[in-house]
């Protein structure tokens, strides 16, 4: 079969998914703020201004103040308690003017009066009457986050919240710090480009670990003469997984946002590529059978050539990169030329295809060992290479990668050699993906069973007393709904 070569694409980053709202950053320091009402949803707005750096000036008479109102009054200086109601000349000269409004009518009378001021108004609880919301905030400050639902869903963005809180240590307030006191002698000392950048990636390192000492702020100055002379570009092997962004290491997330340029393949999914660095350059080296490709060679040389131009290129590959994923011939290409890489590893499509059919594939009563082999040679045929002796091994599991047009052939070799044709076998596309469709067989159907499966899809083939329909079917049940994405269980 000839295969037509394809040069690299070039993508442009994608554009911005379409945003509910959208998300802005109020500098309020000195700023006057108005709060109207003395209630407690009133009092935590209030708080929150005066948190911000803004004076607050509450308007409310005596006798509606919560005690909350009162007890923020007390301590904090920024703000203060006019004892009356709102008037339209209040909100002259604020930057920012909230109500606790009891009615429509109120709330509409607050909103025309701000607009009327061109002042930005929020109306607690009553989106509609609202120039802008409040997200919930993950506090690192400097570094503050806000996330909104956009009123949708509050208790989810609560939830969202507490993972990035989880995430982010609180001593990233302290690096951040650090950053905001050393950002103007980067800019000093580095030029625009490869070394400061170098130095900042860097810097970002070491802010998810323990809190900075004054030894490291006392070094920056030594980081900075190092980072003078611009780092040789070099090449990071991203392991995308099967498609599933969430299935993504934290180490892979960091590479993809610190990239100039991602070369990555086909089978890589939209959703990972949305977590990459938006200014970096994507460019598509897809090598898929039966389809026009890249040459071998043309990436290499692209990846050579990327680095020594002082780029950080991410070589994002599906499942793991070191899994059939001719890492190999690219890590050579770029020892060869003296460039450095990185590996980071990513789930390959064989475990997660045991993940989501709950299958162990090393299950001690049924298997003792597990491969993965490839189903296809070079020429496109039966690889001839493969020891199939030990391939037809009773107590292993088997998945063999790209294996849908050699599917009969593999089936007729494995029986050949002594394995059972009612061995227990199972075909799977697309996994780890919307639409994955999975079908049990035995090992004598699998050319049949294959045939149903639309090749141009990822198949994987699995073979082995693991994909027994009783345990696959015990085991998906016990596993509470982790074959919940099978589009089909035969």
């Amino acid at each position: 079969m000839q295969v037509v070569s394809r040069q690299p694409s070039e993508e442009a980053p994608a554009r911005i998914r379409p945003l509910s709202v959208l998300p802005v950053f109020l500098d309020l320091a000195g700023k006057r703020t108005v709060v109207a009402g003395g209630t407690d949803a009133a009092a935590w707005k209030a708080e929150l201004l005066a948190a911000a750096g803004a004076t607050v000036e509450v308007f409310s008479p005596e006798d509606e103040l919560s005690d909350e109102m009162r007890r923020i009054a007390e301590r904090e200086p920024k703000l203060t308690i006019h004892p009356r109601r709102w008037e339209p000349a209040s909100l002259r000269g604020a930057a920012v003017a909230l109500a606790d409004a009891g009615s429509d009518d109120e709330a509409t009378a607050f909103r025309d009066a701000a607009r009327h001021a061109g002042t930005a108004c929020n109306v607690i609880d009553r989106p509609a009457f609202c120039d802008f919301q409040f997200g919930t905030i993950v506090n690192r400050s400097p570094v503050v986050m806000g996330i909104s639902t956009s009123g949708a869903a509050p208790i989810l963005g609560q939830a969202v919240r507490r993972r990035i809180e989880t995430l982010l240590p609180p001593s990233l307030a302290n690096w951040a710090a650090l950053a905001r006191t050393a950002r103007e002698r980067v800019a000093e000392t580095l030029t625009p480009g490869p070394a400061r950048r170098a130095f900042w990636e860097t810097f970002v390192d070491l802010a998810f670990g323990p809190a900075p000492s004054e030894a490291i702020a006392q070094n920056i100055s030594t980081a900075l003469r190092s980072s003078r002379e611009a780092p040789r570009g070099k090449v990071i092997f991203v392991g995308a997984g099967p498609g599933d962004a969430e299935l993504l290491t934290l180490k892979a997330v960091r590479a993809l946002q610190a990239a100039d340029v991602i070369l990555f393949d086909d089978l890589v999914s939209d959703d990972v590529l949305e977590l990459a660095r938006r200014e970096a350059k994507r460019i598509l080296v897809g090598k898929r059978a039966g389809r026009p490709s890249c040459k071998q060679s043309e990436i290499n040389a692209l990846m050579v050539k990327l680095a020594r131009a002082d780029r950080h290129v991410v070589r994002l590959k599906s499942g793991d990169p070191m899994i059939f994923g001719r890492a190999g011939e690219e890590i050579a290409a770029l020892e060869a030329a003296g460039i450095g890489y990185e590996v980071v590893p990513g789930v390959t499509a064989g475990l997660a295809l045991a993940a989501t059919l709950g299958v162990s594939l090393t299950h001690r009563d049924m298997a003792k060992s597990v491969r993965f082999i490839t189903g296809h040679s070079k020429s496109g045929g039966l690889p001839q290479d493969v020891d199939w002796r030990a391939a037809a091994d009773m107590s292993a599991t088997t998945i063999f990668y790209m294996g849908a047009r050699t599917a009969g052939l593999i089936s007729e070799r494995l029986i050949a050699e002594g394995l059972s044709a009612q061995t227990p076998a199972c075909v799977a596309a697309n996994v780890g993906r919307p639409g994955m469709r999975c079908e049990r067989t035995a090992l004598h159907d699998l050319a049949q069973v294959t045939a149903n499966f639309d090749r141009a899809t990822p198949i994987l083939i699995g073979v082995g007393q693991v994909f027994a329909p009783r345990l696959v079917t015990a085991q998906t049940e016990a596993g509470g709904g982790l074959g919940a994405g099978l589009h089909a269980i035969g």
